[in-house]
């Protein structure tokens, strides 16, 4: 067969592409030669995904719950790419940031709109026995989820809403002390620190303490607000982030809300989360009041946050 000029053309650029690295473009083409074609099955490593469930008990829904769990950290992680191109964008544009956001609310809703996975897709006293063995491993230990927290907003909007004032000018470090997900892993009755708290802490803080320094001037709230100086439109922008604050902060942790008392309430004693975490007041958005982008809401909205959410799903919710 005669090489059609396309294909000359691209082993010129392939020879120039190689000369430039000191390379030998024809070793290169006889590795093509010799290596077999690609399959879809060894491309996302099929084999190695499916067998990475180990559960801890004989009960078959606990693959339900060990599957939905990774399911949702490569989600996170896909939230992540994004923030990334975000963040370390040379010549940032409105439309960019538009678009790159409009990923990460999508992958939000395919996360939030599949709940019903944990709400209804276990059965209750399988659940109830299982998680004994999960001690004191739990959700709230997804550093993934921290730094999506992390990249969205100015860091003082992280810290406890009892001390966020007070902390507003002192260090990032102090404020890192402060953040809100501290007070929510709580033993119940002492009030000291949780094991998974201090799990979580051992093993990520420096990290995450390093991404809240590397993101102050680079977060979400921060690029909208120089491309607002920019004199760039940023009315698509500013729906998208209305879209994520609502996400991340009000349908996320409902949708958790609701699994926690279709599974841990009972009257007249509240079953404690894995963690031992007060789920109670650590999951109600209304309770918390994380809000990334406080700048584009109403005051009455900011007054009102996550109640009608709560209630109506609430309302919706079959907790028998």
């Amino acid at each position: 067969m005669d090489l059609t000029p396309e294909i000359k053309e691209k082993l010129d650029k392939l020879q120039e592409k190689y000369a430039a690295m000191g390379q030998d473009m024809s070793a290169y083409l006889d590795g093509l030669l010799y290596a077999d074609f690609l399959t879809y099955w060894d491309y996302i490593h099929l084999d190695t995904l499916l067998s990475l469930q180990s559960p801890k008990t004989p009960f078959p829904d606990e693959e339900i719950f060990i599957m939905y769990h990774q399911i949702t950290e490569l989600y996170f992680k896909l939230s992540l790419l994004e923030c990334e191109q975000i963040a370390n964008h040379q010549q940032l544009t409105a439309k960019f940031f538009t678009n790159r956001v409009k990923r990460i609310n999508t992958y939000f809703n395919a996360l939030v709109t599949s709940f019903d996975v944990m709400v209804d897709g276990m059965e209750r006293d399988q659940f109830l026995k299982f998680r004994m063995s999960l001690l004191p491993a739990s959700g709230f230990q997804s550093a993934q989820y921290r730094m999506i927290e992390i990249c969205a907003t100015d860091f003082i909007r992280l810290v406890d809403k009892s001390r966020r004032e007070e902390l507003q000018n002192t260090s990032l470090e102090e404020q890192f002390e402060n953040i809100y997900w501290k007070f929510g892993a709580t033993e119940l009755a002492s009030g000291k620190q949780t094991l998974t708290l201090k799990q979580f802490i051992s093993k990520y803080s420096d990290q995450l303490l390093e991404l809240v320094k590397k993101r102050q001037y680079n977060n979400f709230a921060a690029l909208y607000h120089r491309l607002e100086k920019e004199g760039q439109d940023t009315s698509q922008l500013a729906a998208e982030l209305r879209k994520l604050d609502l996400h991340v902060n009000v349908e996320w942790p409902l949708s958790h809300y609701k699994s926690a008392v279709r599974y841990l309430e009972r009257d007249p004693v509240n079953i404690a989360a894995t963690g031992g975490t007060n789920w109670q007041k650590y999951l109600p958005p209304r309770f918390q009041k994380r809000i990334f982008y406080p700048f584009l809401w109403t005051g009455q909205q900011k007054e009102e946050w996550g109640k009608g959410w709560v209630m109506e799903a609430l309302n919706k919710s079959n907790f028998t």
